[in-house]
């Protein structure tokens, strides 16, 4: 029988990348609540009241997710958490005529390949040395509706399939892995030029915050509460994905 009062990731160890801001600021503070020891990466660091210990990382060299696996396999000793939260800032001009090689190998390295090799190396780790862990990637709305920012859109879309490849592979080790799609989350990556008629097509009636994609993330890396989940992609989006929601007039 499960202890209720136990914190639920006591005594797990966590890497959390995009952990300066945001949703992944979000998720690192709420795992290390419920008694994780977490580490976190960015380019830069969060803010040192949070108290998350950091690594410096640029997942946009070709060489940064391999980097960054190594000293926080030092840091740590061993995962038995992974959240791949990071994404670079979008910029609402980067449309499909106009997004460069550049900025679209950016999104890409750090969205997509970093998050396929971190995750697969990681589930080695765990494999090879017993852990039934979990991990989660952070996609988007956008990863089956276009936004206008088709270099986001296709990384994300790409992270899904990542995690399906990832979650059939590794659980039969007993290693889950899933997605979280949040919603309209401003923060971090997100800008938007126009919030307040973003948010009058969210049917909850407000914006999401980073702490309502980090309780989801926390349930799901839970053995309390995701033990069976498995190769799935939570929408977490206050019902923007119900493009027809009309309110009923009561």
């Amino acid at each position: 029988m499960t202890d209720m009062s136990l914190k639920l990731l006591e005594g797990e160890r966590a890497l959390v990348t995009g952990c300066a801001g945001g949703i992944g600021r979000g998720i690192a503070n709420a795992l290390q609540a419920e008694g994780a020891i977490v580490l976190g990466s960015d380019i830069t660091a969060p803010p040192a009241e949070d108290g998350i210990d950091f690594l410096p990382a640029d997942l946009s060299r070709k060489d940064g997710w391999k980097a960054l696996l190594d000293s926080a396999l030092a840091k740590l000793g061993t995962i038995s958490l992974f959240v791949h939260a990071a994404s670079p800032r979008r910029l609402e001009t980067d449309t499909a005529l106009s997004v460069s090689e550049e900025t679209w190998d950016r999104m890409t390295d750090i969205n997509l390949r970093s998050s396929f090799f971190l995750g697969r190396e990681v589930g080695r780790h765990m494999r090879d040395n017993g852990i039934k862990g979990r991990m989660i990637l952070v996609t988007s709305q956008h990863r089956q509706t276009p936004r206008n920012l088709p270099h986001y859109s296709a990384s994300k879309a790409g992270m899904t399939m990542v995690m399906k490849e990832l979650a059939r592979v590794l659980a039969p080790d007993g290693i889950r892995v899933n997605a979280i799609a949040p919603g309209a989350i401003p923060g971090g990556g997100f800008v938007s030029n126009d919030l307040e008629s973003l948010v009058a097509q969210i049917p909850l009636g407000r914006a999401g915050t980073p702490e309502d994609i980090a309780q989801v993330a926390v349930a799901l890396l839970s053995e309390r509460f995701g033990r069976y989940v498995v190769g799935t992609t939570v929408e977490v989006d206050g019902g923007l994905g119900l493009a027809s929601w009309i309110p009923s007039k009561a």
